[in-house]
């Protein structure tokens, strides 16, 4: 009877492998992850072999770190080094660690209206695209991406929101929904790549500018403060974030293709 008993709780062990694992933690991450479809394919391998549930808020960025600032969230996957650091110094998050990277694009029209095909230089094309007032869609949503844009575009000496609703346009939403826009109305735009692997209505969108060290796209993961925000699930966010960090994760990230391209490339820290 008693081997029956601990056969049966070993059994319950492997069901349920922590004490947390009805857990549900919220994911502050940005559009890229969501709309690439990373996520989807991660976190069910996560929430298998934990029971933690994620619950993911897709914003910008700029926005997610608002809402972990506000305790409305977990952890963070987001997008924007310096902004991170930042957060990460002012208190407000912890063991902030490298997770993965890609890079950003330059899209236009097919006709290539700014004559830029083929360069390496973003400053260079942003500066014809200007020069040409070719029309540019811009997420103007606070995003890592959109923070990536505006750099780009200091960096080219040129203030585009000069041009705000002339040839440049604000569309204050997701990377995908501004694709649409740009595919729309025959704009240029910046975007990074995952989300343009994946994104299926690409109509006379293709990609003129790519290769730009200026380009690069660092994705980071941390924790909120628990010691600010007490409510924070701190065991099972953790939990999540060795796991994406940690050797099943950065296999699982890299393993992720979308028409048998890799879309994001693993670069945790190894330990």
């Amino acid at each position: 009877m008693r081997k029956h008993a601990i056969a049966a709780l070993a059994a319950l062990a492997v069901m349920v492998p922590t004490a947390w694992a009805e857990d549900v933690i919220i994911l502050q991450s940005t559009t890229s992850t969501q709309n690439s479809g990373l996520l989807d394919h991660l976190l069910p391998m996560f929430e298998k072999k934990t029971g933690v549930k994620v619950k993911v808020v897709a914003v910008g960025t700029g926005q997610a770190l608002k809402n972990a600032r506000n305790g409305d969230g977990d952890v963070l996957l987001v997008h924007a080094r310096d902004a991170e650091l930042k957060f990460v110094r002012d208190g407000w998050g912890v063991d902030r660690r490298d997770v993965m990277y890609n890079d950003f694009v330059i899209v236009c029209p097919k006709a290539d209206p700014a004559g830029i095909r083929g360069m390496r230089n973003a400053k260079a094309a942003l500066k014809r695209i200007a020069e040409k007032k070719v029309p540019f869609a811009s997420r103007g949503d606070d995003s890592g991406t959109n923070r990536k844009e505006l750099k780009l575009w200091k960096a080219a000496g040129i203030d585009p929101r000069k041009a705000s609703g002339k040839w440049y346009r604000e569309t204050g939403s997701g990377m995908g929904a501004t694709l649409n826009v740009a595919a729309g109305m025959g704009a240029c735009t910046l975007t990074d790549r995952g989300t343009w692997i994946a994104f299926r209505n690409k109509g006379d969108l293709e990609i003129m500018v790519q290769g730009d060290p200026a380009l690069f796209n660092q994705y980071g993961v941390m924790l909120v403060n628990p010691k600010i925000h007490p409510h924070v699930k701190e065991k099972p966010a953790r939990a999540f974030i060795d796991w994406l960090t940690g050797p099943e994760g950065q296999k699982a990230i890299a393993a992720y293709r979308v028409n048998g391209q890799q879309l994001f490339f693993p670069n945790a820290p190894v330990n």
